[in-house]
């Protein structure tokens, strides 16, 4: 288990939002125990359906996918923040060829530290009867 509860008085000039993009930006690079420990309460929980609904599961999984697809970007299209509650809206690409997938996380915070998350993805087709695109 990785130490969460060391002081960071840095987060206090961040808004939510701004941390919750870091976050994902930090995990999209390869940065994962950085974004756990900067960002992650030590009471975190997520709902990510393929693993256990633990902060050090989905750590794991993470740094599992970093170390897969080192190319991995991750582009955000939309960040929205209200009251404890920041979605943030991306494009996530496991390397430049793949077409990638629309992916919503929504974070949950108390004080300014991660608390909960879920994640929702949709792959993008190659061919798509909306002339709007996914994004």
């Amino acid at each position: 288990m990785i130490d969460m509860s060391k002081d960071q008085p840095f987060l206090s000039t961040l808004s939510r939002k701004e941390i919750a993009v870091s976050f994902l930006q930090k995990v999209a690079a390869g940065r994962v125990r950085e974004a756990y420990q900067n960002y992650i309460a030590p009471n975190f929980r997520h709902h990510n359906p393929f693993f256990r609904g633990d902060a050090d599961s989905l750590m794991l999984a993470m740094e599992e996918n970093a170390a897969k697809n080192p190319n991995k970007t991750l582009e955000v299209k939309h960040a929205i923040q209200e009251k404890d509650t920041v979605v943030v809206h991306s494009h996530v690409k496991q390397n430049p060829n793949d077409l990638g997938v629309a992916v919503v996380h929504i974070f949950r915070f108390q004080d300014n530290q991660i608390v909960e998350l879920w994640d929702l993805g949709q792959p993008i087709p190659e061919d798509s009867a909306n002339e709007n695109g996914m994004f």
